[in-house]
């Protein structure tokens, strides 16, 4: 079940006997490498304490919907943001009338509908509960909603009762939760992406740069791996950890990323640029550190240009699909769409990085993504969400298809029709 490693999963547990059982769901998802967060509703506590999933989870347990000390007061879009996957394990026949009808009296429901991704239900309560017609009612209703149900299974419950109404075991659970995130949008490609800043060497202690963390070219590495993508990642200094299942090839100058683009981009399907590469770099680099001159006397740096990576990987012959990221700070759109025509691109994408909230050293964007025939806004969310959108967005519309390649203009119908589902969201 590597399909859960690297997942941000919300645990959330309602007041069911079954709630004992979530200790092991929290533990199971740890092993395999998931991220675990855990959203308790007032009756979960009399059953297990918030501390027991706090110890397993190594997050703190979130209960309450008015928590003045999360960001903003506004807890429910904290962590709809931040997972992948909600699993709600037990899900009580309460709780399941309360998401049927689409109620939001508590945290953990509020969470629910600021979500739009997967949402799982353990189903856990008495077998005639579980048989009433008012119940059946609110599960085919959460079914046509795309709520996934887990169970429940048959056998004795705690009331002495025997029959349907049993949570699954927590194994079961995790093995169902699992196959969400298997059928990988980009399974058996081969994904290019650039990320970080560059280097230019002045002398052996100065360098120019630009800025950038290269959290936005990671989190779109992590997401491509998880789709099933086969990724090499070239990077620029930065302070992150890349996605273990990558292949990470660390550079410093434009020069040395442009080697290295050329040489692994042969036989990639897809290629993303989102590395803040300089566009220039010194013309002569000191042997010694320079030193001042004194008297406040001015410095004159001769430039020189460097290759332009996108452009050079969009006029290759047998190309990828070419993706570049346009990081500007006014006219957004016509400097993004004037970057697309110019580089000859499939696809570019656009980040306003005067804005400090989603900008430079943020965990979280908002991009418009631009092709010759579509604009599309992906509103603002967590890098890792966002990276994901446009991953699945690039699937939907690139020019391979089984490995044939496409006109990209006989797509604008297709495309079309994803514009209007995204902003339907």
């Amino acid at each position: 079940m590597d399909s859960l490693r690297n997942k941000n999963i919300l645990l959330g547990v309602t007041g069911g006997i079954a709630a004992y059982k979530s200790a092991e769901i929290v533990r199971g998802l740890k092993k395999l490498g998931s991220s675990v967060r855990v959203v308790m509703t007032k009756s979960a506590q009399e059953f297990i304490t918030p501390l027991t999933l706090q110890a397993l989870s190594g997050n703190a347990v979130s209960t309450d919907l008015l928590d003045a000390e999360a960001e903003a007061a506004m807890g429910h879009i904290e962590l709809a943001r931040w997972a992948d996957a909600v699993l709600i394990a037990p899900a009580t026949a309460n709780t399941l009338a309360k998401l049927s009808s689409g109620r939001a009296d508590d945290l953990l429901s509020s969470i629910t509908l600021a979500f739009d991704g997967p949402i799982g239900l353990a189903p856990a309560m008495n077998q005639a509960m579980w048989s009433d017609k008012r119940t059946q009612s609110n599960i085919k209703n959460l079914k046509d909603k795309n709520f996934s149900l887990y169970g429940p299974g048959s056998g004795e419950q705690a009331c002495g009762d025997v029959g349907l109404g049993r949570m699954l075991e927590p194994s079961e659970i995790i093995e169902r939760l699992a196959s969400l995130f298997e059928a990988g949008s980009l399974s058996n490609k081969r994904v290019l992406i650039t990320a970080g800043p560059t280097q230019e060497p002045i002398d052996p202690v100065r360098y120019v740069t630009n800025r950038s963390s290269g959290k936005m070219g990671y989190a779109l590495a992590e997401a491509a791996t998880e789709l099933g993508a086969q990724v090499t990642l070239v990077s620029g200094p930065v302070n992150l950890e890349a996605p273990s299942s990558c292949h990470l090839v660390s550079v410093k100058t434009a020069e040395e990323m442009y080697k290295a683009v050329m040489h692994h981009v042969k036989g990639k399907d897809i290629y993303i640029g989102t590395a803040a590469v300089a566009d220039y770099s010194p013309a002569t680099i000191e042997a010694s550190k320079i030193k001042k001159a004194g008297s406040k006397a001015s410095f004159v740096l001769e430039m020189k240009e460097n290759q332009d990576i996108l452009k050079a990987v969009s006029g290759l012959e047998d190309r990828p699909y070419v993706v570049g990221f346009a990081a500007e700070t006014e006219d957004l759109l016509k400097n993004a769409r004037k970057k697309l025509e110019q580089k000859k691109l499939d696809l570019i994408i656009a980040n306003d990085v005067s804005d400090k909230s989603i900008g430079f050293d943020s965990n979280e964007n908002e991009v418009t993504l631009i092709t010759s025939s579509i604009e599309l806004l992906f509103n603002r969310n967590s890098k890792k969400k966002i990276s994901k959108k446009i991953l699945e967005f690039i699937s939907k519309t690139s020019r391979f298809s089984n490995g044939e390649l496409l006109n990209l203009e006989k797509e604008k119908e297709d495309m079309k029709k994803m514009r209007d589902m995204y902003e339907s969201k």
